[in-house]
C-alpha cells in the first residue's frame, strides 16, 4: 500500500496547524517525521490515520481517496507517547484485543500474539497485568498490540520519549530490525536529531506545520536545504557566522583568512553565511585547514562522556561539543577551531549553497 498526502492543510479556529503538506510514502519504507515540539507532527499523523479530517487536501492509499474514510475502516495502527494499555486485561489479552475485534480465529490470534511477544522479548510477561510491568515493558506491550495487527500503515508518535535513557537505547536499536521484517509503511515522529540518524530510513522535516525537506535521512542531515533545517537537524543547533569569499581566501568573523576549501570554490565572491556543527568546533587545532576564532566562555555543561561549551565570538553565541570532561570559567578567553573543509555555506536568504562532501570518520553521522 502506498500513501499520498496531497496539499493537506488543517486549521483549528484561526490557527493553521498543517500548511499545504504533500508527501508520498512507499510500502516497506521507514520514515522519520522530525520536528520540534508543536511543529505539527502529531496532527499530521492523525490526518494520515483518519483520526482527524483535513481542512483542505486529500489522503490517498494505493491511489484511492480515503480522506473521509473513518479510522476503523482503515488498516492502520498507532503507538503514542503514553503507555496506553487496558489495566484490567493481561498482557496477552491487551495484545490480542485488536484481533478479537476483527474476529480473527482463536488459533490465529494465539499464533500472532506469541510471535510478536517473542519479537519484543515479552513472551514471559503474557500472564501479567499492566500494573505489574515496568515502563519499558508497558511500552513494548503497546507496540506489540500495534504490530500484531500487521497494519499497512504503522504510526509511532514519539514512542520512546517517556522511557529512561537505557531503555530508549535498547528499544531504538531493536525497532529498525523489527520493522525491516514487515512491508508496512512506518512513520516515526521524534524531536531528536540523534534518534532520527540512528533510525535511518527517510526523513521528513516539519517546521511550523510545513514540510520543509524530505529525503534519505543521512542525505537530509548532510545537506540541509536551509539554515532553519540545519538548526532543527542538529543537537545542539548549528552555529552560524558571517563570512566573505574573495581572492581565493575565506574570512570568517574576525578570524584570520584561510585558503578557500575546495567545496566552496565555486561560490561567488562576496558575503555568505557559514554553518558549523557543534561537534565540528574544537578547543585545539585539528588540521592545517583550521580557522581560529578568539572567543569568550559563557557556560560549561558536562554531560557524561562529553562537554558542551557555550562561547561568544564577535557577538555570536556558539556551542562547542567536546568529547570528555572539560571545565571553563565564566569569561575565560579561548581559541575555538573549525576545519574549513567542514563548513556549510548558505545564502543571505538562508538557502544552502554548499555542504562538505564528506566527514572525517570521527564526525560521520553514524558516530554522532
Amino acid at each position: 500500500m502506498s500513501l499520498q498526502l496531497e496539499n493537506l492543510s488543517k486549521s483549528v479556529g484561526p490557527n493553521l496547524h498543517i500548511d499545504d503538506v504533500s508527501l508520498s510514502l512507499e510500502p516497506g519504507t521507514f520514515n522519520v517525521l522530525l520536528g520540534r515540539t508543536l511543529a505539527g507532527k502529531t496532527t499530521l499523523m492523525r490526518l494520515m490515520a483518519g483520526l482527524e479530517k483535513p481542512s483542505t487536501g486529500r489522503v490517498l492509499m494505493d491511489g484511492r481517496d480515503v480522506t473521509r474514510v473513518p479510522v476503523r475502516k482503515r488498516n492502520v495502527a498507532m503507538v503514542y507517547q503514553q503507555f496506553i494499555n487496558y489495566p484490567s486485561l493481561s498482557v496477552y489479552r491487551n495484545i490480542a484485543s485488536p484481533l478479537k475485534l476483527a474476529r480473527v480465529p482463536d488459533a490465529e490470534i494465539d499464533r500472532r500474539v506469541r510471535e510478536v511477544a517473542e519479537i519484543l522479548h515479552i513472551e514471559a510477561l503474557l500472564d501479567r497485568f499492566p500494573e505489574e510491568l515496568s515502563g519499558g515493558q508497558q511500552q513494548r506491550t503497546a507496540m506489540a498490540r500495534a504490530l500484531v495487527k500487521d497494519a499497512e500503515l504503522l504510526l509511532l508518535d514519539e514512542p520512546l520519549v517517556n522511557l529512561d535513557y537505557k531503555l530508549r537505547e535498547e528499544l531504538r536499536g531493536e525497532l529498525r530490525s523489527i520493522f525491516e521484517r514487515r512491508k508496512s509503511i512506518v512513520v516515526y515522529a521524534t524531536t531528536e536529531p540523534l534518534e532520527a540518524l540512528t533510525l535511518g530510513g527517510n526523513c521528513a522535516v516539519l517546521d511550523e506545520g510545513r514540510l520543509v525537506q524530505f529525503g534519505p535521512t543521512v542525505e537530509v542531515y548532510q545537506r540541509p536545504a536551509s539554515t532553519r533545517i540545519a538548526e532543527i537537524f542538529s543537537d545542539p543547533a548549528m552555529n552560524f557566522v558571517e563570512g566573505r569569499i574573495g581572492d581565493g581566501e575565506l574570512r570568517l568573523g574576525t578570524a584570520p583568512p584561510v585558503p578557500l576549501p575546495e567545496h566552496l570554490s565555486e561560490l561567488a565572491a562576496g558575503h555568505h553565511r557559514f554553518g558549523m556543527r557543534a561537534s565540528h568546533l574544537a578547543l585545539t587545532p585539528q588540521s592545517d585547514r583550521d580557522v581560529s576564532f578568539p572567543a569568550i566562555a559563557d557556560m560549561t555543561e558536562i554531560s557524561g562522556s562529553e562537554t558542551f561549551i557555550h562561547v561568544r565570538h564577535n557577538g555570536d553565541a556558539w556551542v562547542a561539543q567536546q568529547p570528555g570532561v572539560h571545565s571553563c570559567s565564566l569569561g575565560e578567553p579561548l581559541q575555538v577551531y573549525v576545519d574549513a573543509s567542514l563548513l556549510f555555506a548558505f545564502s543571505s536568504q538562508g538557502q544552502l549553497l554548499a555542504a562538505p562532501s564528506s566527514f572525517p570518520a570521527r564526525l560521520r553521522p553514524e558516530s554522532l
